[in-house]
């Protein structure tokens, strides 16, 4: 097995990351593996919801740690690795928001550092009762400012500030509360509650996912006008598809829409 498992069914492509050893973390090689899935998802048409999920007892601990102390035997000390890194684990992020199908993170035991960031960015997540997220570098002296970014675009301002200056966790009710997961369900609801709504999401017009998606996202850093007046023009192309047309007729004729995509 690799490490990165991939497993389609019923139009949704689960993704496990399987370090269990390194709890999930963000290696050079996980980076690469997670990028190479979002790059064929992108263009897989047969797919319509993605979850990503961790093996072993926790969904991601973020950044491998030993393989970034390794990183600093070059002679600049390790600079230009470490730009590389954090370049490559910001694609990665940004690649599952241009995703035209939904992403769902499937969260358990922890999500730590660039492990929460990697569930703030995640388009939903549902995580088990018991889980703990947490930006926590500041602890070993290192500000989690990329997670940061992401963080602070799911939860209010003075709550992702606490959590980044103390390093504090938060519970998975904390977190359901603060909006960076849906919700928190039983341990052993958590598999079938996330593939209930991936199967949901999946059941949906793939085309009208993806151009909304991508609205979703480019509206929410433009001021209300603007937002309006973008939107308006979505909704116009949208409806000029054929399979949106022959959605709205079969809601009006009280029948089962005939989708060609």
């Amino acid at each position: 097995m690799g490490i990165l498992e991939r497993n389609d069914m019923n139009g949704v492509a689960r993704l496990k990351m399987n370090a269990p050893e390194r709890l999930n973390a963000l290696s050079e090689e996980m980076l690469a593996a997670l990028q190479t899935e979002f790059d064929a998802l992108s263009n897989d048409s047969s797919i319509r919801a993605v979850i990503l999920s961790g093996e072993g007892k926790a969904f991601c601990a973020g950044h491998d740690l030993k393989q970034m102390t390794a990183g600093r035997q070059s002679e600049d000390g390790g600079k230009a690795y470490f730009q590389d890194l954090f370049a490559q684990c910001a694609k990665m992020m940004l690649s599952i928001q241009s995703l035209p199908q939904p992403v769902i993170a499937q969260v358990h035991g922890i999500a730590t550092a660039a492990g929460c960031q990697l569930v703030a960015t995640c388009d939903l997540a549902i995580a088990a009762e018991g889980t703990r997220f947490g930006v926590n570098g500041v602890n070993i002296g290192l500000f989690c400012s990329t997670p940061m970014v992401a963080l602070s675009r799911n939860i209010p301002r003075k709550q992702a500030f606490e959590m980044l200056t103390t390093g504090a966790f938060i519970s998975a009710e904390r977190a359901t509360e603060l909006g960076l997961i849906n919700r928190a369900v039983p341990e052993m609801l958590l598999e079938h509650e996330t593939m209930a709504l991936a199967e949901q999401l999946a059941g949906k017009l793939g085309s009208a996912v993806k151009v909304g998606k991508q609205a979703y996202y480019k509206q929410l850093d433009m001021p209300i006008e603007q937002a309006y007046a973008y939107t308006g023009e979505v909704m116009a192309q949208n409806m000029m598809h054929r399979d949106t047309e022959e959605g709205i007729s079969a809601f009006i004729e009280k029948r089962p829409p005939n989708w060609e995509q």
